[in-house]
């Protein structure tokens, strides 16, 4: 009903007012219960604010993984491709800080040999593509790769991200994730939505460089030399920002990493890289 029409000044009036009032009841609500729920990040140490538990950032992972498998063609058949993506995932697991979170990281290389690639959901779930994975030359780079991608998990990147968007979209994303009930199909329904808003999420430039300087730590604790790293980026500028190089809508340019990583790797080693780590 369009309350602005002629001959309708006084009620339209009234109805923009109430209008006006429930924008303004709905914008308040969002703001409380976007600065209502803060806590800190153990790994980063940074507060934040984030509506939904870890349980549920798993299950939003597991919902979404299958999806993300599919659209990358499945996953690899290859059974080297998966053992090698497996043990250098473990190993960061398992040596690093990433394992004292509550995630519990599954990492998949997709049958994609074109896409350049590597991402991960909320919850855990890792993955990089057969076209990135074919192009590292080491186990390092490999583990600079998903060190990165465990990094935005251990941050909670995708749960911040998602708390920004229901503070600008109202409180209906928040209300499906908080009354998410595995065994109601209708919830199920619901977070099917959120699963989709999910997949399309990009993360920030600070929420990049937090990732690199993570990766660059986990790949450190796992006993990698973390100028891996650099060789990553490396090849990322071989690969260039061809049509198929998917990786560069989704990751800044990796020319613009390399100081910072240089930065992060002094920070975490103030005397210099010691010998003997992994290359």
């Amino acid at each position: 009903m369009n309350y602005g029409s002629y001959g309708g000044g006084q009620r339209g009036c009234g109805g923009g007012g109430i209008r006006l009032a429930i924008a303004a009841v709905v914008a308040l609500v969002s703001l409380f219960t976007y600065f209502r729920n803060s806590s800190t990040n153990p790994i980063t140490g940074e507060k934040q604010h984030i509506s939904i538990s870890a349980d549920q950032e798993i299950a939003l992972g597991l919902q979404a993984a299958p999806q993300m498998v599919q659209q990358y063609g499945g996953e690899d058949q290859d059974p080297q491709d998966q053992q090698l993506v497996n043990s250098v995932g473990d190993e960061l697991r398992q040596k690093s800080a990433a394992g004292k979170t509550p995630y519990k990281f599954q990492f998949h290389c997709l049958a994609d040999d074109q896409t350049v690639n590597a991402f991960a959901l909320p919850g855990g779930q890792v993955f990089i593509t057969r076209a990135l994975l074919t192009k590292l030359k080491t186990r390092g780079q490999l583990a600079g790769v998903l060190g990165h991608e465990m990094g935005h998990v251990a941050a909670r990147h995708g749960a911040e991200q998602m708390a920004k968007q229901q503070l600008t979209q109202g409180l209906t994303g928040a209300a499906v994730i908080a009354t998410y009930d595995s065994r109601n199909p209708q919830s199920r329904a619901a977070m099917a939505m959120m699963v989709a808003q999910l997949v399309n999420l990009k993360y920030s430039r600070d929420d990049e460089s937090e990732a690199d300087k993570l990766g660059v730590r986990f790949m450190s604790e796992a006993g990698y030399d973390p100028n891996a790293m650099i060789g990553v980026m490396e090849v990322l500028k071989s690969v260039g920002g061809g049509g198929q190089a998917e990786f560069f809508q989704t990751h800044p340019n990796p020319e613009h990493r390399i100081e910072r990583i240089k930065q992060n790797i002094k920070e975490e080693f103030p005397n210099g890289v010691p010998s003997g780590l992994k290359s």
